[in-house]
């Protein structure tokens, strides 16, 4: 694994080498400490090097990809050519929050950004497809179909982004990715992104897309921001856990909050519950349009409502400033779930504060994620909705109960072969059962258990 020393790179973006524009653009942004990701990837992007960055949500890696391509493309002027650039995400929300970062960055160049995904009309897709835009932001599905529309052309691609590759993995687009890669020039660059390792799909798709690429493992899944604290408390049941969750949104201070459950009913619930303890909040799941999904991030953004429900589809892509409060109030289903989850909060190294609701049935998930994630949750209390469940019961045998249980084992009859042998003594032979009632012994000799017919004696002569 190729590792940068960190003493060796720039300290600033002005150290970076790159153009007047993009600098103008980043100092309108005030930006002025890069990252860590950004100081290890943006130097390594331009040489021309394919990546395979493994980097917390929330750490700039958007900008670490940005500024390298944008620096590329605004470099040669291509008139003719078709899409330079590539960019694919795993979801509508971060494809739309990826097209705002780059016009921030691109807006003093020319170049030019279209946003293809699904839940927008195909036609006025491929009629902005057809102006050539420099750079393509989408998600896969609706990018593979434009593809075989034949209004997306992708032979002159420069640069090639896989973001959130892992979630991209996860939610099956695995086929759908390997199929638009195939057409690109092969002499791209490509830049993976991701927040977790990933598993033996990230594998297959590093082998066949990325050439020698050089990884930074800047942030590992479990090198999460000491700044959020993460806490538990233990329910006895669900309606213990939305007594419990009033208390918090009634008692903790944040500006806005967010509460994540496993299931889209559970999510419609939970609100309804909320709302007639008088909080003003709104609901976001797969099942609602899309139109109203952007509305009801834009008003969470600008603070109109401060209390978010939500199932995983918001886990991801969303940055939302002021997010102080996390609850999960379903346990995530796995560790790198619950790492997309909690990187809402905290984000750009602020603190936060991360509350999981545990019932009985919510504690091995919760401890495998402590094993996986390797620390350990705090435990904490509400005393004025204390319950009986703290946790499973450790049961331990005494010494003089299991000595007693292998006397019984070794003096009772499943052993009585073994305490024969002992003696010297062979067992007894078993007598054959002797026949009851109309039950007829086989003959000796015979097939079927039927006596041989008698021979017919012969006349005597």
């Amino acid at each position: 694994m190729h590792r940068i020393n960190l003493i060796e790179l720039p300290m600033a973006f002005t150290d970076f080498g790159l153009s007047e524009r993009l600098l103008k653009a980043v100092d309108a942004l005030q930006f002025t400490q890069p990252t860590e990701v950004q100081l290890q990837a943006i130097p390594a992007a331009l040489a021309g090097d394919d990546l395979c960055v493994t980097a917390q949500t929330g750490s700039g890696k958007t900008a670490a990809f940005l500024l390298p391509l944008l620096q590329r493309l605004q470099a040669e002027d291509k008139p003719q050519a078709a899409t330079r650039a590539l960019i694919l995400l795993p979801t509508r929300e971060l494809a739309q929050q990826t097209l705002r970062e780059f016009s921030r960055f691109a807006r003093f160049t020319f170049l030019k950004a279209e946003l293809v995904t699904g839940g927008e009309g195909f036609k006025e897709q491929a009629a902005y497809l057809r102006k050539n835009p420099e750079v393509v932001i989408g998600t896969p599905g609706r990018l593979l179909e434009h593809l075989e529309a034949g209004s997306l052309l992708l032979d002159d691609v420069e640069v090639l982004v896989l973001d959130e590759a892992d979630r991209m993995l996860d939610m099956g687009f695995a086929e759908d990715v390997l199929k638009l890669v195939a057409p690109c020039n092969k002499e791209r660059q490509t830049l993976l992104f991701s927040a977790t390792v990933g598993g033996a799909a990230m594998g297959r798709v590093i082998d066949q897309v990325l050439r020698e690429p050089k990884f930074l493992r800047l942030h590992s899944v479990r090198e999460l921001n000491p700044e959020v604290v993460q806490q538990i408390i233990t329910s006895d049941d669900v309606a213990h856990k939305e007594r419990q969750l009033q208390w918090l949104l009634a008692h903790e201070q944040f500006t806005k909050a967010m509460v994540f459950t496993n299931t889209r009913a559970q999510a419609d619930r939970l609100g309804g519950v909320l709302r007639a303890c008088k909080h003003k909040v709104y609901v976001l799941h797969g099942e609602k349009q899309h139109d109203e999904r952007k509305e009801i991030m834009a008003r969470f953004k600008r603070g109109e409502f401060s209390v978010l429900v939500a199932t995983d589809v918001a886990a991801r892509g969303l940055d939302v400033a002021e997010l102080e409060l996390v609850i999960n109030f379903d346990m995530a289903h796995s560790g790198d779930e619950y790492v997309h989850r909690i990187g809402r909060t905290g984000r750009a190294g602020a603190g936060g504060l991360v509350i999981s609701l545990i019932c009985p049935n919510d504690w091995n998930l919760m401890s495998s994620i402590e094993r996986y994630l390797k620390l350990r949750f705090e435990k904490r209390q509400i005393k004025e909705l204390a319950g009986s469940y703290q946790g499973p019961k450790k049961l331990k045998a005494s010494g003089k109960a299991v000595g007693k249980k292998k006397k019984k084992d070794k003096d009772g009859k499943k052993d009585s072969g073994k305490s024969a042998s002992k003696t010297g003594k062979k067992p007894a032979a078993k007598r054959p059962a002797k026949p009851r009632g109309n039950d007829v012994p086989a003959t000796v000799g015979s097939a079927d258990g039927f006596a041989p017919p008698r021979r017919k004696p012969k006349p005597q002569e």
